[in-house]
């Protein structure tokens, strides 16, 4: 029997984008020929050895609505000429191609909405965009029927907005897997090793303040950062006026297969996003499902999702705020009191059991079943 196909649509970095692989290879598993169309990036990594196919678009313009703008144009041309049995679309940037392609070609659409797309600091700092992007998603997002997003406050706002809108919760959960980790790095030996991962370290999301507040802190504790972000280069740039080039690594950006080697050999993991963004307020990162499956602890600020998985599973604790000294006062209290820390440490072995990709699938499963 011929398997129905789905094509999804993603204008992000399909290598490191852990939940479209994770959708994707569940959705081939089921038994989907599933094809991907990604945006080819400058300096992106080569595509990984998947389940499912997946190939990119190559764009002239790199960054602006001209981007956005042409690699929907090439999108909806592919997307015209291809055949499929579904669509399948991640965020708003790749919405309308895929909207207008279902109705030319009457097929269903399901739409993936990994964040609240219009409230990125990218939108509200530029009221215009905002503006053109919200009327895009008023125009489309009521008359979808199968939509689901990352967790219930992305879904509470959207139903605030769109009464008659009905989310599903697929939350950015990696899969239960034994861990090789690396072997330690020389100058990371008799460390106590603080981490930030993500390829958003962006303004509001809490690198530059953990740069500071590890400024603070004695010789026998090591920062590393891993990802990247608009704030990469400045946080950088910082570090090296402290003059702590040699206690702060930044590694770029790795593949997940990667980045799980190393997210182990952390003594506690952060995540920092700031109350002052109405995204960033309402997001659950994937870092913190990361670090739980690493063994890690957390350190985080008291973002509604963040707080709720820390306080419930007993992983860490929430900051009071973010001042450097004060942050530095609470990681070292952290690590002098063993007995919570291990318990902790404890605790995110138990979580990892719950909080897997194996148990979180099943919800997926749920939605496309019935068009198998």
């Amino acid at each position: 029997m011929k398997k129905k196909k789905i094509i999804v649509s993603v204008i992000s970095e399909l290598t490191t984008d852990q939940r479209v692989i994770r959708i994707c290879t569940t959705l081939e598993q089921m038994g989907f020929e599933v094809f991907v169309i990604a945006r080819a990036l400058k300096g992106a990594m080569p595509l990984g050895e998947y389940k499912f196919k997946a190939s990119r678009i190559s764009c002239f313009f790199k960054k602006g609505i001209l981007a956005y703008t042409e690699f929907n144009i090439k999108l909806f041309i592919k997307l015209l000429f291809s055949k499929t049995d579904f669509l399948l679309a991640n965020d708003l940037d790749t919405l309308t191609p895929n909207f207008i392609i279902s109705k030319i070609k009457n097929k269903t659409l399901f739409y993936d909405t990994h964040e609240y797309f219009t409230g990125v600091p990218e939108l509200t700092q530029s009221p215009f965009k905002q503006k053109v992007w919200q009327k895009l998603e008023d125009l489309m997002l009521p008359r979808i029927k199968y939509l689901y997003t990352v967790n219930d406050s992305v879904k509470n706002k959207y139903k605030s907005i769109y009464p008659t809108t009905h989310f599903k919760i697929i939350r950015n959960i990696p899969p239960k897997i034994m861990i090789e980790p690396y072997p330690i790095p020389k100058h990371w030996e008799g460390k106590i090793i603080l981490m930030m991962q993500g390829i958003g370290i962006n303004p509001g999301r809490g690198g530059m303040e953990l740069l500071l507040a590890f400024n603070q802190l004695p010789q026998n504790y090591q920062l590393v950062y891993i990802g990247g972000g608009l704030e990469w280069k400045d946080i950088k740039d910082k570090r090296d006026a402290l003059g702590l080039t040699q206690r702060v690594d930044m590694l770029e950006k790795l593949p997940p297969e990667q980045l799980k080697k190393y997210t182990p050999l952390a003594h506690i993991g952060f995540t920092l996003d700031g109350f002052e963004n109405e995204n960033y307020l309402f997001n659950l990162p994937n870092k913190i499902f990361d670090y739980i499956h690493a063994g890690v602890p957390v350190i985080a600020t008291p973002i509604p999702e963040v707080k709720k998985i820390v306080e419930q599973y007993q992983i860490g604790f929430c900051l009071k705020n973010t001042n450097p000294k004060e942050m530095a006062t609470a990681i070292e209290q952290f690590i002098i009191n063993s007995s919570y820390y291990n318990t902790c440490k404890q605790n995110t072995i138990k979580a990892a059991e719950v909080l897997c990709w194996q148990n979180e699938q099943e919800k997926l499963i749920e939605i496309y079943k019935p068009f198998l």
